[in-house]
């Protein structure tokens, strides 16, 4: 039976129904704090170290910007990344020193800022044994984004370990792999040494994504 709001065409074939892209609508089931919904009992949120956690606390604030040089205020991200012994550690308990996954997302309070609270990761090593500098996986969902982008996070002050990653090496522009680097802002942040890692997604310095 047709559907009473369907548009046929011409030859009595049904339209395809119109799409929606993700966002903003994943911060009611991700981001339920900042969609003014109560927590659940056990949450995936932006603070992946405990207080039992090793290595060096850090701090994670940026913005994601579009190709106009605006802000996206409903972005949200997820992240990926190895504890301080450059192994992961996938435990969603709120209780466990680290959980090597966890979320954050832009609010428009904090003029489109997001932030996450963690240990430095340690290098972690290649099925061939060659060793990738510390990094931080990172996904990207916003409005308009259909399929969500995937980045890395690199640190400026890891210049030995960046001069001999070969996933970082791989992209061979400098100054594409610039816009990899998160810049240490301060050594006093709310969770110690604070970094800057803004996410420009089109135009001038556009960030490098991956495909995987």
């Amino acid at each position: 039976m047709q559907q009473p709001n369907a548009q046929p065409m011409a030859d009595g074939v049904l339209r395809e129904t119109a799409s929606q892209t993700a966002g903003p609508y994943v911060h009611i089931g991700l981001a339920l704090d900042i969609a003014g919904l109560p927590p659940r009992e056990q949450e995936v949120w932006n603070r992946l170290a405990g207080d039992q956690a090793e290595g060096e606390r850090i701090e994670i604030v940026g913005r994601v910007i579009d190709g106009n040089g605006d802000i996206v205020r409903d972005a949200l991200l997820e992240v990926w990344q190895a504890n301080a012994d450059g192994q992961y550690q996938p435990r969603f308990d709120s209780d466990a020193p680290f959980n090597s996954f966890g979320r954050t997302a832009a609010t428009v309070e904090n003029d489109g800022e997001w932030q996450f609270f963690t240990v430095k990761p340690g290098a972690v090593a290649l099925a061939n044994g060659r060793q990738m500098a510390p990094h931080i996986n990172l996904m990207v969902f916003a409005r308009g984004i259909n399929i969500q982008l995937s980045t890395r996070l690199y640190f400026e002050d890891e210049t030995e370990a960046n001069a001999g990653c070969p996933i970082f090496n791989a992209i061979e522009s400098p100054t594409r792999r610039q816009t990899l680097l998160a810049r240490r802002e301060s050594d006093d942040g709310e969770s110690g040494a604070r970094y800057r890692f803004d996410i420009r997604l089109q135009g001038e310095g556009e960030t490098a994504f991956f495909d995987f």
